[in-house]
């Protein structure tokens, strides 16, 4: 992760939609089944069986509770997508993938992680406003030691509440005061755009963040919005 962030498918197809028709039928979701299996297929194989994986995963959360959710999703990519910088993966220094663009590689980096996950969540029918991404400072050999950009999702179970943090690096899902290794920088949602991740805004993160717009974009395309 940069630290500049300011600044032979067609057989595919008929098990697709069927499982589509089926996955249609079962429960009330926020996201769009066909559109997400048809992205899938302009992808690739790996994108097709990622969101295989993924749908049953979905409706099986669309009833639960929110920590049900969070750790449903958050277990989802994490035992799913191995870490891989971008410059492996997409052979560029830095670049915001898309949840099924993720799927397709089956690596990224942490924003690609935290995007997945945030994406999937709102899918699902949370609320933006109770999930945030949020670039960090992460402390690597304790105090003292070096640090690192990084990227992690938080969720806020309301406006006021301590977050609790959802992280590739970190399997289990800890309140923000157990995670003392982060330093938070800024954070960011479908709505806004603030300092650390507390309540002073700074803006449009449309307007400011380009990466962030591209994959807004893309999500939308596949299905999740």
């Amino acid at each position: 992760m940069r630290s500049d962030l300011p600044h032979g498918l067609a057989l595919w197809r008929p098990l697709l939609l069927a499982g589509a028709l089926v996955l249609a039928t079962l429960s009330p979701r926020a996201w769009d089944v066909e559109r997400m299996a048809q992205a899938a297929q302009r992808l690739g194989p790996q994108a097709v069986q990622g969101v295989q994986a993924l749908h049953p995963v979905l409706t099986s959360l669309a009833e639960a509770d929110d920590t049900a959710r969070l750790d449903g999703v958050n277990r989802f990519f994490n035992r799913r997508i191995a870490f891989a910088e971008d410059t492996q993966v997409w052979r560029v220094d830095d670049h915001w993938a898309s949840p099924l663009e993720t799927l397709q590689k089956g690596a990224g980096d942490c924003e690609d992680y935290a995007i997945a996950k945030y994406f999937s969540l709102l899918a699902l029918g949370m609320p933006a406003s109770q999930l945030r991404l949020v670039y960090v400072r992460l402390q690597l050999g304790g105090p003292g030691g070096a640090s690192q950009p990084h990227m992690v999702l938080a969720y806020y179970a309301h406006a006021s509440a301590e977050p609790l943090i959802l992280d590739n690096l970190v399997g289990e899902m800890r309140p923000a005061s157990r995670r003392p290794d982060l330093t938070p920088v800024f954070s960011f949602n479908s709505e806004g755009l603030w300092q650390g991740n507390g309540s002073q805004r700074m803006g449009d993160p449309v307007a400011r963040l380009s990466r962030w717009r591209e994959v807004l974009l893309k999500a939308r395309a596949e299905g999740f919005l």
